[in-house]
């Protein structure tokens, strides 16, 4: 452990910083229901944006990123299409201000703006609940096995456990760790709501900069005097129909790890997840932090720049560490220590790097800011959680007539149940991957066909919804079981992915079916929903009748401007992930080819986008 007493008070006063902030903040948050939930609309979408990038800064995604880097190089930048990363291009473009139109608390309120108030849209309500809690269930669970396993690198437990009155076995050991820590962001978080949790991500975001800068200057700085051996292939972000990364000769388990991987055939992969990543991104936000901090803002501009914001501020400085953990373990890659309970665990990458690279005092700045970035996460989605369950279902169906008081000792409550539910997920977890792959193939997989059609298509109704989310949550609930004996050449990390189509199309028959043998929703609310959010889409029959009523109502014309803002974002986005990573490994004629790049997409977004926000 390579800890000394400056790096511990760095993160004892990190620590200490968080329960300030939720004790000072606790008040002004108990104003209301939308003052705890959503800052009371008043925070600004520069700050919301800053707290959304640092939510999405955390621990186990770096950890994956970075392990991303090291074994694909500038190939990764494409991996993290996964989530998929451009959705906040989709969000920024048109979608943030679509949601923050309807002026809603959560996204299963916001059911009642598209489907009314009739049986079918209360069970549409109780299906995005049902869909929420799981999902922010799935993130916490994620979040936590990935501080566990990265705190353990550097408290060792056979220093701690002679002071544990109590055995536990090793492989839950970093559950233990997570334990710990995480009662950090529980307190913040229950006790301050989304004001503390923005203030919280501030401290973070600056504690992470100063990292990452440090971090990739002392990579750059190694650089320049070791040779970076690494495979063909790795230092380019172009590839074919195969990967084509061989590390036979350079370092030979890493191999072993890209099959594992099952992302031999890169241009099947990517497909895949352009595929996917679409109808995920058209879908708009799930119901976690992201979609919060959207509903937070204070009105549809502000969404919309927010959501552009969170690329600008999060990847460059992100993507700055990342590279330069990467360098360093490919440049140093004998003295990391990646072995646990006996075999390589190439998601040790980050935490060995930190303890073996990290001069003394930047070390405990940089494990503050990690710590930082779990909590940014992990009290983003419990906020979430805590917002469903509250609005959705205590205020809806348990005590309609809540007082204050009443709500505020039912929101430590269920924040402390949340809490609990999601340590149980986490010590089931196997790792932070496969948690990932399912949360991104499988339950997203039931989520995106009733959610893509709920936007675009007028006859879409909320029998359609409800059917469609079900039939679609519940083979992402079962086929992690049943596929992987069925499949045995399919690795089953990825296994989801590749059956995603399978989950979308029997989704999408529940959609359809549960629409067309149904009436449609009423026709005051379809207008409504109309007139105020304005959607393009398959709307035809709803725009004759607003038109007939007010002929001054002016029809969403904006598609194709919309879609070619999207490229021209996702074009933009991804080189902002580029830059840094060409930074620190120096190769400074493809980094002008990337600036060239930002400024020319940046100047048309400008024309295009910025300037056709709606006021």
């Amino acid at each position: 452990m390579n800890l000394r007493l400056i790096d511990i008070l760095i993160i004892g006063i990190y620590l200490l910083s968080t329960v300030i902030i939720g004790l000072i903040l606790r008040k002004r948050a108990q104003k209301s229901k939308s003052s705890y939930l959503l800052g009371g609309n008043e925070l600004p979408w520069y700050l919301l944006g800053l707290s959304n990038a640092s939510g999405m800064f955390d621990i186990s995604g770096t950890m994956w990123l970075v392990t991303l880097m090291f074994v694909y190089g500038l190939k990764s930048i494409w991996i993290p299409w996964l989530w998929p990363i451009f959705n906040q291009i989709f969000l920024m473009v048109y979608l943030s201000a679509w949601l923050r139109r309807s002026n809603v608390t959560t996204g299963a309120e916001w059911i009642s703006t598209r489907f009314g108030e009739k049986r079918d849209a209360q069970l549409s309500h109780n299906i995005v609940v049902v869909f929420a809690l799981i999902s922010c269930l799935g993130f916490l669970a994620y979040g936590f096995v990935g501080l566990g396993k990265f705190i353990e690198i550097f408290i060792p437990w056979e220093i701690v456990s002679q002071y544990v009155p109590f055995h536990v076995a090793p492989e839950y050991v970093p559950h233990l760790y997570g334990l710990v820590f995480t009662a950090f962001a529980v307190f913040y978080t229950i006790i301050g709501g989304m004001i503390s949790i923005v203030w919280a991500d501030l401290v973070q975001y600056l504690i992470m900069t100063v990292s990452s800068l440090v971090i990739g200057i002392i990579a750059m700085h190694a650089l320049a005097s070791n040779h970076l051996m690494v495979p063909n292939g790795w230092e380019t972000p172009f590839f074919g129909w195969n990967l084509n990364l061989d590390w036979t000769g350079v370092i030979n388990e890493v191999n072993t790890k890209i099959a594992t991987d099952g992302y031999s055939l890169f241009s099947l992969f990517i497909g895949m997840l352009i595929f996917k990543g679409v109808l995920v991104s058209a879908a708009g936000p799930a119901p976690n932090y992201d979609m919060q901090k959207i509903l937070a803002t204070k009105n549809p501009k502000e969404a919309a720049k927010m959501s552009g914001f969170v690329s600008v501020i999060l990847n460059p400085i992100r993507y700055f560490m990342i590279a330069g953990f990467g360098v360093l373990a490919l440049l140093f890659y004998d003295k990391l220590d990646l072995i646990v309970a006996g075999k390589i665990d190439f998601e040790q990458i980050l935490p060995s790097s930190i303890n073996q690279f990290a001069p003394l005092g930047i070390l405990g700045l940089i494990l503050a800011g990690l710590l930082a970035a779990f909590n940014s996460t992990f009290a983003g989605t419990l906020n979430a959680a805590q917002a469903y369950v509250i609005n959705d279902i205590y205020l809806k169906y348990i005590k309609p007539e809540a007082t204050d008081k009443q709500v505020k000792v039912a929101n430590y409550t269920i924040g402390l149940i949340v809490v609990a539910v999601s340590i149980v997920f986490g010590v089931f977890a196997k790792n932070i991957n496969s948690v990932l792959i399912w949360l991104v193939s499988g339950l997203w997989g039931g989520y995106i066909a009733a959610n893509v059609l709920k936007w675009y298509w007028w006859r879409f109704n909320g029998h359609g919804y409800f059917w469609g989310m079900l039939t679609g949550i519940i083979p992402a609930l079962i086929f992690p079981k049943i596929l992987p004996p069925m499949f045995p050449d399919i690795p089953k990390d990825i296994i989801l992915l590749y059956f995603f189509p399978v989950i979308l199309v029997i989704s999408a028959i529940g959609c359809i079916l549960g629409t067309i043998m149904t009436p449609p929703t009423d026709e005051g609310t379809l207008k409504k929903f109309y007139k105020s959010v304005r959607p393009w889409g398959f709307w035809k029959p709803i725009y004759e009748k607003v038109i007939a009523e007010d002929p001054a109502f002016q029809k969403n014309m904006n598609f194709k401007r919309d879609m070619f803002n999207i490229i021209i974002g996702i074009i933009a986005q991804t080189a902002l992930v580029a830059l840094p990573i060409f930074i620190v490994i120096q190769k400074f004629g493809a980094l002008a080819i990337t600036i060239a790049i930002i400024v020319i997409t940046c100047f048309i977004l400008k024309k295009t986008w910025y300037d056709h926000l709606e006021t």
